[in-house]
């Protein structure tokens, strides 16, 4: 689970303007933030299938976003995927 302040920096470094909070690029940022760590969760708690069906959940919703933001703004797109080593 990420935290307030966790989710206020990746806004920040993510955002367009200092508000920005439901653009494409810092939804997909706080979603890889998610993915990581709910991996890391995963991998000590094997058994976690309610966990891991929300996981399969995210990395969907992720890529579609990723797709959207490819089709409307290619530029941010590559720039986005190098920013967070996708």
């Amino acid at each position: 689970m990420l935290t307030t302040r966790k989710k206020k920096a990746i806004m920040k470094d993510h955002g367009v303007h200092e508000t920005d909070t439901g653009s494409a690029s810092v939804q997909i940022a706080l979603l890889t933030k998610q993915i990581a760590e709910l991996t890391q969760h995963l991998k000590k708690h094997k058994k976690d299938n309610h966990s891991r069906r929300g996981l399969l959940k995210m990395v969907g919703k992720r890529r579609r976003l990723l797709k959207y933001l490819e089709k409307t703004d290619e530029k941010a797109h590559k720039a986005l995927i190098k920013k967070i080593d996708l």
